[in-house]
């Protein structure tokens, strides 16, 4: 895993060394081990790497025999071995072990089309002189981040944000939209950004660019194609194409290990890492009751006889680290979780230099308990009209937050109209309270309705609910934080759930296999209960959970009021709005920590990046 960016002046110009060394340097973190630059007229390539692959042999800018194409790659190919094989039959001449090098005589052989043969993570770009255009892809799921900016003259492109805001002039102006829908998914939807200058290439998509012609073209899609079959037949898949992925994930030449919750999903990636080999893995927690699974995690441990760490996270580190978190994001992503990731990072990088992880399993198996909504409100709609009308009614007249009154309101929605994704922390009614005037109002289904109009009719609701998780929620929040709060660690994260020929099984799964009773991820589950104990089996899903309702009236009080009004941005917010929601959490009557915590990191991040003040 490494860091990439470079410049391409579309007409004319040259680009300077000291621009792409600029580049690189704020991304350092990325790839400690070593760095790489090409210049050529109008075409400046970057690269920071992180060591995994070929150690001595795998430096970048990759080239080819004669040199007229260039590489700069980060990620992954996991099935590099096989392309380089099916290469050399062709003819193609090798002079590393790195992965890098397949995709470069790849490119050579099959043009465009090469991207479709790679499986993994990644991002990447390809110079070739012979036809004088720049291409590029990432990968499917969007593992790997691809940032760039399309100006008139120039295009420029990089792993993080910051590595492109290093030049000079560019405007960083923020994108009202961009925003609103910030506040309501706690991350900004791809592909825009925080900034009305800078996107990001789309998942499974490659770009094309020479001269002024710019282009990006999807070469997958997301599918769900259920199948009546029997439950063993999607047992045996699942056990068969999941081994086989978490193997491929293992190819390193630097130590690996995984990161242990103690949930079901790093639980069963660290018994199929302990089928391979002697393992090391990580947890971190909290001492408050109800915000650790490190017991959990070490029991999981001590039955799969592995080697394993865990760290407790105080509120006072927690709160010292945030604003150079912030920093590392590029964008406000207000998941708590994040710094939890940061930590067991922090530790897993003390021993090992990869880890796998359990990211994506949620999405790809049905695993989050919103996914059972659909089969609860079929309670209510089966009632008869009248008493529907009634209930409906009397609810009306009771306050927010009283039990059963959101179950009505949301089972009179279509679902199109109720869910946004796995976060929504302001409503639309809610932004307008929050948000200074004049500042543009989306609703979230401008985001959404572009993904439920491309589903299939004949879908469920929840395989509808995952369709739109993996296309929002999964690229905004979780991938995100999971590169990097990991790469701020110098650490490699690998998500074995999210290989494509995995999710290409498990979207035949019928979505009986995929929720039973309150159950989620019942196939994956069954599928592996065998190796894990039955506690660790039946787990209802906690993910990283973090003390902020709490802190935020205790701990954290003093220094997050403190942020709020010392950085607040009465160009974007309301203050008294704001102050109510401190003040209204304060009493414990209402949980607020979620609403909060977003507006407070979209503060950090403003002070880092628009007033520029680096921590």
């Amino acid at each position: 895993m490494c860091g990439i960016c470079g410049i391409y002046h579309k007409r004319r110009g040259e680009v300077k060394k000291e621009e792409i060394e600029k580049m690189k340097r704020v991304m350092v973190h990325r790839g400690p081990d070593e760095e790489g630059t090409y210049l050529e007229g109008r075409v400046g390539l970057g690269f920071q790497r992180l060591k995994i692959i070929d150690l001595f042999r795998g430096r970048q800018p990759m080239f080819n025999e004669d040199g007229r194409i260039r590489a700069v790659f980060n990620g992954e190919i996991y099935n590099y071995l096989t392309l380089r094989e099916e290469l050399k039959k062709k003819g193609h001449v090798f002079f590393s072990n790195s992965d890098t090098e397949v995709l470069v005589h790849l490119y050579e052989e099959k043009g465009f089309e090469c991207v479709k043969d790679l499986r993994g993570m990644f991002s990447f770009v390809i110079w070739d002189s012979r036809k004088r255009l720049l291409f590029g892809a990432r990968d499917r799921f969007g593992i790997k981040p691809f940032y760039y900016y399309d100006g008139p003259r120039e295009f420029v492109f990089a792993s993080e944000l910051k590595s492109i805001l290093t030049l000079p002039g560019l405007q960083k102006e923020i994108d009202q939209e961009s925003l609103a829908h910030y506040f309501t998914f706690q991350y900004v939807p791809e592909p825009a950004t925080i900034l009305k200058s800078i996107k990001k290439l789309p998942p499974a998509s490659f770009f094309i660019l020479k001269d002024d012609s710019f282009k990006i073209k999807k070469y997958w899609e997301v599918r769900f194609n259920p199948e009546d079959k029997p439950l063993s037949y999607f047992l045996e898949g699942i056990r068969e194409k999941l081994r086989e992925s978490v193997r491929l994930h293992t190819q390193s030449d630097v130590p690996w290990g995984g990161f242990l919750s103690g949930g079901i999903d790093s639980s069963i990636i660290a018994a199929l890492l302990k089928e391979i080999g002697d393992v090391s893995t990580f947890s971190v927690g909290y001492r408050e009751k109800g915000y650790s699974e490190l017991e959990e995690a070490r029991r999981t441990a001590d039955f799969l006889k592995i080697k394993h760490n865990q760290y407790f996270i105080s509120p006072g580190e927690f709160m010292e680290h945030l604003p150079r978190l912030v920093w590392h994001f590029d964008e406000p992503v207000a998941d708590p979780a994040a710094i939890s990731l940061y930590f067991v990072a922090r530790e897993a990088k003390k021993k090992i230099t990869v880890s796998l992880s359990g990211e994506g399993a949620d999405e790809v198996f049905g695993g989050y308990g919103i996914y059972g909504e659909p089969q609860s409100l079929q309670y209510f709609r089966c009632l008869p009209a009248n008493i529907q009308k009634y209930l409906s009614h009397l609810t009306q007249l009771f306050p927010e937050g009283t039990p059963g009154k959101n179950y009505v309101v949301r089972a009179k929605k279509k679902l199109q109209d109720r869910y946004a994704g796995n976060a929504f922390i302001f409503g639309d009614l809610e932004k307008k309270e929050l948000l200074g005037e004049g500042l543009s109002l989306p609703s979230f289904k401008e985001v959404t309705r572009r993904y439920y109009e491309s589903l299939f009719k004949s879908l469920d609701e929840v395989t509808a609910m995952q369709y739109i998780d993996l296309h929002t929620w999964l690229q905004g929040d979780i991938l995100a934080k999971a590169d990097k709060m990991t790469m701020a660690n110098s650490l490699e994260l690998r998500v074995p759930y999210l290989d494509h020929h995995l999710f290409e099984f498990a979207a035949t799964i019928p979505t009986r296999y995929k929720i039973k009773g309150n159950k989620t991820k019942y196939a994956l589950r069954e599928a592996f209960k065998d190796l894990l104990p039955g506690e660790v089996i039946n787990r209802p899903k906690r993910g990283f959970p973090v003390p902020t309702r709490r802190w935020l009236r205790e701990e954290l009080k003093e220094p997050v009021e403190k942020i709020l009004k010392e950085c607040f941005t009465p160009e974007y917010l309301n203050y008294s709005y704001v102050e109510g929601l401190f003040k209204k959490h304060q009493t414990g009557r209402v949980d607020y920590s979620r609403k909060i915590w977003t507006v407070l990191i979209f503060l950090l991040w403003h002070d880092i990046f628009i007033k520029g003040r680096i921590p």
